[in-house]
């Protein structure tokens, strides 16, 4: 496999469901929590099938480079630099545009 494109330099390691990082499933929710680490930008990416109890195996987790999640899915380019605490849902329509959410307020972002 070869190396993401870097879409931006120095975007940090996420962290992101096997069920979409694999394309079983496309990315559903991306929520930002503190970072574990320096090089963790604190984002964490779920796919629409992960459920609590696929989500209790780590092995079910992995870390990437953000630039390997905006491979994945081109929408969540512009949440890199959203405050921790962000909370979005990933929301298609059937031949329409993708529409990214906040969850708490169930408001579109204009990003």
């Amino acid at each position: 496999m070869s190396p993401p494109t870097e879409f931006v330099r120095n975007s940090g390691g996420s962290i992101i469901s096997r069920n979409a990082l694999e394309g079983v499933a496309p990315i559903r929710w991306a929520f930002r929590e503190e970072p574990a680490t320096e090089v963790d930008n604190g984002w964490r990416f779920l796919s629409a099938i992960d459920d609590d109890a696929y989500l209790s195996v780590p092995a079910n987790m992995t870390v990437v480079s953000f630039n390997t999640v905006v491979e994945i899915e081109p929408a969540v380019l512009p949440l890199l630099y959203l405050p921790v605490g962000s909370d979005i849902a990933i929301h298609r329509e059937a031949g329409g545009p993708i529409l990214l959410i906040d969850r708490p307020s169930g408001t579109p972002l204009q990003l």
